[in-house]
């Protein structure tokens, strides 16, 4: 009973530990703040209504050109989407990276509700310095942005909707890497497959099937409850790796769909 009763104690208390803890799983911001001052884009600051302000990194493309609003993966900064930028860019698409509360040289402190205040005001900041209208904008989420993306385009912003990589939920992700703690406890849900049947946008799905952090049954599943979505596989492709091992053949479908 001794041992059941410390072994009980012990497990509560990485359960607490995780608990209090999880807002710096979910969001593992890079150790290393990278200003990304280039001559060829614009960083922008965002006022973000009722909290910090954050900032954008603006690729201007071709006028009247679709203008792609990019919500990167966790560990990521906008400076680290600097070569992205440019290769859409040279397609002709002008290109926007949010940046999270918290991370890179963004103030404050990263939340589901932080994140989509501030992709709320980044669409807002759009609209009224570059005049970007809903028919010209296309929400493009990568891995954990894909949550931001998706809810984004469930209130009604946006005229396409790109997923790189998305999950069903962020509670579905927390039962797939910690399978031995509780996952009524996270805070920030992300719960994608439940908003997907609300997503009038057309939609494009891409997910690499050898996705080994996000498996792709997950990008599959949300293809399929999106009632507009397309599915684009990348065969062979990590996680980390769709713009590295297929970057022209991603970069093509992007492309073709903001068109």
């Amino acid at each position: 009973m001794l041992v059941l009763g410390l072994a009980v104690g012990a497990y509560a208390a990485l359960v607490g530990a995780v608990y209090v803890a999880q807002r710096r799983i979910i969001y593992p911001t890079p150790g290393r703040v990278i200003r990304p001052e280039v001559e060829d884009a614009s960083l922008e600051r965002i006022a973000v209504p009722g909290g910090r302000d954050t900032v954008g990194l603006y690729f201007a493309g071709a006028a009247d050109a679709p203008t792609l609003l990019h919500f990167h993966g966790n560990g990521e900064q906008i400076a680290d989407l600097i070569a992205l930028g440019r290769a859409l860019r040279a397609r002709g698409l002008s290109f926007f990276a949010m940046e999270y509360p918290g991370y890179g040289v963004a103030e404050g402190a990263p939340s589901e509700q932080a994140n989509y205040a501030a992709a709320e005001a980044s669409v807002q900041h759009l609209q009224a310095r570059h005049a970007v209208t809903r028919d010209k904008l296309v929400l493009q989420g990568q891995s954990l942005g894909t949550g931001v993306a998706v809810e984004m385009a469930r209130r009604g912003h946006g005229a396409r909707l790109i997923l790189l990589s998305p999950y069903t939920s962020m509670v579905d992700m927390g039962k797939r890497t910690l399978p031995i703690f509780p996952s009524d406890f996270i805070h920030d849900r992300y719960l994608n497959l439940a908003k997907a049947p609300a997503v009038q946008q057309p939609t494009l799905v891409i997910h690499g099937t050898h996705d080994e952090v996000i498996p792709v049954s997950m990008g599959v599943r949300i293809a399929e409850a999106i009632p507009r979505a397309e599915l684009r596989l990348v065969d062979a492709g990590r996680h980390n790796d769709l713009f590295v091992a297929s970057g022209r053949q991603v970069l093509d479908a992007i492309e073709r769909f903001c068109r």
